[in-house]
């Protein structure tokens, strides 16, 4: 957001989905070359430290969604996924949102379509950040973006609305 004096402008429809697009296509890049280095050099079920006592790289490839549920309902999370895109790209084309929440709007997105592609690719989805302090489901980038995403969509959206309704 740019201040005009007192006044404070949204940015525009054009810079919304240009940042929109810009986003989701770098969330992907980064998430799609990561899972293609894993899988170039760590083979399925192997397991390497990266920061030792708390974190490792364990090559898994997950036919399922968060925490391994839904196994095999691929075709069903590929929908979802398209539903997430274009529910997010009409938000950010539709409303008027500050750019903050455009970002994280769109890292959801971005998140979706890359574990989207693992899926349309192999039928499977490339997981490999091991937690080793605490138990916790193998993930990847594309999980992170959405889970981040939700999470200060969810505050930013938050923030948004009441200071819409403090000027209301």
């Amino acid at each position: 957001m740019s201040r005009l004096g007192s006044r404070v402008t949204s940015p525009t429809r054009g810079q919304r989905l240009l940042a929109f697009w810009s986003v989701v296509v770098l969330g992907v890049l980064v998430d799609q070359a990561v899972k293609a280095a894993v899988r170039a050099t760590l083979p399925v079920g192997a397991r390497a430290p990266l920061l030792p006592g708390v974190i490792e790289l364990c090559h898994v490839e997950n036919t399922g969604a968060a925490f391994s549920m839904g196994r095999g309902a691929g075709l069903l999370f590929v929908v979802v996924a398209v539903a997430v895109l274009a529910g997010s790209l009409f938000l950010v084309w539709r409303e008027s949102l500050p750019m903050p929440l455009v970002i994280t709007v769109s890292a959801v997105a971005a998140g979706g379509v890359g574990n989207m592609l693992d899926r349309l690719a192999s039928g499977s989805v490339t997981d490999f950040i091991a937690t080793t302090f605490v138990s916790f489901p193998v993930f990847n980038v594309a999980d992170i973006l959405v889970t981040l995403g939700v999470f200060l969509s969810l505050v930013g959206y938050f923030v948004w609305e009441s200071r819409r309704q403090g000027r209301a």
